[in-house]
């Protein structure tokens, strides 16, 4: 029998997100963003309201990066959440967290999150459904220590998605099956 629950902000599982920008003088913000997916291949759509400090830093730069956040740094990526850049210019520092410069595009690299997408800002969308950005995948990186052998094994990525149901967060690192293979077995 099923049982009804009361609509939330979301489907579980929800990526946790971490978009990084540089604010004006050029440090570091990042925020932690559960409202995201890739749209196409090579498109990422964030929705993110317009008063979000990384949104003004995303138009004024016209980059951003998406980390993948891990369970080794749950912590940092829930102060990130919390926290917000219009009211804490110190929020990246505080974390404790390293950044370098992204290869393709004017934003940082969050070192501690094992892989990274480099996005150049496409635009931003607002109507009655919602808002958000949209923006161009034009590099992937992944530490190496998720990659063994120089291919990525994503159960060493130990991803973190975030359910909106109890507000917990979730390691998401076991794989279970085999995509477009295992489904033929009913065919």
């Amino acid at each position: 029998m099923r049982k009804k629950l009361n609509i939330t902000e979301g489907i579980f599982p929800m990526p946790v997100l971490m978009v990084a920008t540089y604010n004006d003088d050029g440090t570091v913000d990042v925020m932690n963003a559960a409202w995201g997916t890739m749209q196409e291949r090579n498109t990422v759509a964030l929705n993110l309201s317009e008063s979000h400090k990384t949104v003004k830093n995303i138009k004024a730069r016209g980059a951003f990066t998406v980390g993948i956040a891990d369970a080794a740094h749950v912590v940092e990526a829930d102060y990130f959440g919390i926290a917000s850049g219009n009211s804490e210019p110190r929020k990246f520092e505080k974390s404790g967290l390293t950044a370098s410069k992204a290869e393709a595009v004017d934003a940082p690299v969050i070192n501690e999150f094992p892989i990274c997408l480099e996005c150049e800002f496409i635009e931003y969308q607002q109507n009655e459904y919602g808002c958000g950005v949209i923006g161009r995948v034009v590099n992937v990186t992944a530490d190496e220590s998720v990659m063994p052998g120089g291919k990525l094994d994503i159960s060493l990525v130990n991803a973190i998605a975030f359910d909106p149901y109890t507000h917990g967060y979730y390691k998401v690192t076991e794989r279970v099956g085999e995509a477009f293979k295992d489904g033929l077995r009913i065919k």
